[in-house]
């Protein structure tokens, strides 16, 4: 069976897009499969030109197709995984086009995805449609002020907490749970931009970077599938990262069944987080991985709102509010170890008026050389 996806670009009148893409096969209820990562290439056709690039993402690829009139084909071997083609002499990069514009001039885009399944001998085909709006982060009203917060709590040098403090109203698989891609935000858009502008500031060119409990977006600026080095993503739901238009490569992960991240040692300069942490039942073990897998000096974001799915969110969490979620992640950052003291902003967007948005923190953790 196979997914195609196409896309129809906020402002473009003419891009014919076509990505086949293969259907997610679980074997297993608990977890996704970690088998080896399999590369992908896909041809773009501009003119005379003709190049070979990696799955690099075929939203990115397929914005640039529709910018320059081409058409862009994209298969995906493994849904479950899927890496940058190995000989890099080979891969080029395609993003947005090199006059595109930072900060963006557009404020969104708005596109369809197109999904068709059961197309196989013995399937049943189908499809749906799915439209959807992407938030650029910039060309917005809103300014993004960065305000620094104490972090004041003394936490006891061994884990206070309880299996009671992570247990969580919904108890049934997580894979269940997250079985059907949401291609929707769960952070408003004055939050999505005000990440989106700390990242811009607060995140080297030329980083790898890591984005741990991603989706369908990460909230990176426009610009970093052009200026950084690899963006890898794991999350819960294969297709909802196969959508992710930033990312090099994934692995779909269920961290609460394996807290375990499948990358080396000392594979990344950035890893972020983003309104994610309030589910992990193994938080500390898992930034215990991420401490592992950042190079020394690297850092790790966290950047946290009020919003949550309240029945897979861990129950201590939803009896704290705004300020004790920052203590409480910086105390899962001091027992995972190897962190210099952590520093915690309030990057809440001011928006015209003064109407309500959600807000939006940070914690950062550098580590130690």
């Amino acid at each position: 069976d196979y997914w195609s996806v196409m896309k129809k670009m906020h402002g473009v009148t003419k891009a014919n897009i076509f990505t086949p893409l293969l259907l997610l096969a679980s074997t297993n209820a608990r977890s996704m499969s970690t088998s080896p990562r399999r590369s992908l290439t896909a041809s773009l056709n501009t003119g005379s030109n003709k190049s070979v690039m990696n799955r690099y993402k075929f939203l990115s690829s397929t914005t640039a197709a529709a910018f320059f009139g081409a058409t862009t084909f994209v298969m995906a071997t493994d849904p479950e995984s899927c890496s940058a083609a190995e000989n890099g002499a080979i891969v080029k990069r395609i993003g947005f086009p090199a006059s595109f514009s930072v900060p963006a001039k557009e404020r969104y885009f708005d596109y369809e995805l197109e999904m068709k399944i059961g197309e196989g001998p013995d399937g049943n085909p189908r499809s749906r449609g799915v439209f959807v709006r992407r938030f650029t982060g910039d060309a917005t009203p809103f300014s993004f002020p960065v305000s620094p917060v104490r972090l004041v709590k003394e936490w006891p040098s061994e884990p206070p907490f309880s299996k009671e403090d992570f247990f969580r109203a919904d108890e049934n698989d997580d894979q269940s749970f997250y079985t059907v891609p949401r291609f929707v935000y769960h952070i408003d858009e004055p939050a999505v931009a005000s990440l989106t502008q700390y990242y811009r500031k607060n995140i080297p060119k030329k980083s790898d970077v890591l984005d741990i409990c991603s989706s369908w977006v990460s909230h990176y600026p426009l610009e970093f599938t052009n200026t950084m080095g690899r963006i890898s993503g794991t999350g819960m739901n294969a297709l909802e990262l196969i959508a992710n238009d930033q990312l090099t490569d994934y692995k779909a992960t269920d961290l609460n069944v394996e807290p375990k991240l499948p990358y080396d040692d000392a594979s990344f300069d950035v890893v972020t987080c983003v309104v994610s942490i309030d589910y992990l039942i193994h938080p500390i073990e898992v930034l215990k991985e991420v401490h592992r897998v950042l190079r020394p000096g690297g850092k790790i974001i966290i950047s946290q709102s009020n919003r949550c799915f309240p029945s897979k969110a861990i129950s201590m969490w939803l009896q704290m509010n705004d300020r004790q979620h920052l203590e409480l992640i910086n105390a899962y950052l001091q027992y995972a170890g190897g962190f210099k003291p952590r520093e915690a902003f309030d990057i809440t967007a001011e928006v015209p008026g003064n109407s309500y948005n959600d807000p939006m923190f940070i914690v950062e953790a550098i580590k130690e050389a």
